[in-house]
């Protein structure tokens, strides 16, 4: 310790001037030495407007909506049986109390497997085809129309996505309504789907959703 300090006080004697700093290096500058950085090349995980980028874009929306809507699945299932026979199920906390009392705790879940197929499929839409509509009419607006008019630009991709996604949906949403709310009709989506189009076919309004 008192070594550093007399090499301290030589450098810079403390009576001297001792607001004086001396910044000479008590090493010597090695000026053969080199420093190097590696150099990355900038990239990206994926093209805007590719088709790598629109899978990706779906993606997120199957996420989103699919694991989402199911998380509430118990919720939605009192809402719609409400809706249907309000007498019995009346409000929304003996709603939950009949529909435990009568199916079980297992009964809550009921509709669970429509509800992720269905709005996944519609947060694949949601989420991919707005890309697609933006990218699209920004094409055919260019770029300069594209900048004044984004708003409506942006208004209308998203409505032509609505559009597409809440067809994508109708099928598993009529299944889920009816396992949840039409009681001895089916309890699985395995056996709601068949049973449907053997008694209404494929194009039925129960089918398609537009009912």
């Amino acid at each position: 310790m008192f070594e550093s300090l007399i090499k301290a006080a030589k450098v810079n004697p403390p009576f001297s001037n001792p607001f004086y700093a001396k910044c000479e290096s008590l090493l010597p500058v090695n000026e053969t030495r080199t420093i190097a950085a590696a150099n990355a090349a900038e990239t990206t995980s994926c093209e805007y407007g590719s088709a790598k980028y629109y899978a990706l874009c779906g993606f997120g929306g199957i996420l989103s909506c699919g694991i989402t809507h199911t998380a509430v699945v118990p919720l939605d299932l009192v809402k719609c049986r409400i809706q249907v026979d309000p007498a019995k199920y009346g409000n929304i906390f003996s709603g939950f109390k009949v529909t435990i009392k009568e199916d079980g705790k297992a009964g809550l879940t009921r509709g669970w497997a429509p509800t992720f197929i269905g709005y996944s499929l519609q947060g694949l839409g949601k989420f991919g085809f707005y890309e697609v509509f933006k990218i699209t009419y920004s094409n055919l607006l260019g770029e300069e129309n594209t900048f004044l008019w984004r708003t409506s630009l942006y208004l209308a991709a998203s409505a032509s996505a609505e559009f597409f996604a809440d067809i994508l949906l109708c099928p598993m949403e009529a299944a889920k309504v009816k396992i949840q709310t039409s009681a001895g009709y089916a309890n699985t989506l395995r056996e709601c789907i068949p049973k449907m189009i053997k008694e209404e076919g494929m194009s039925s309004d129960a089918i398609t959703g537009y009912r």
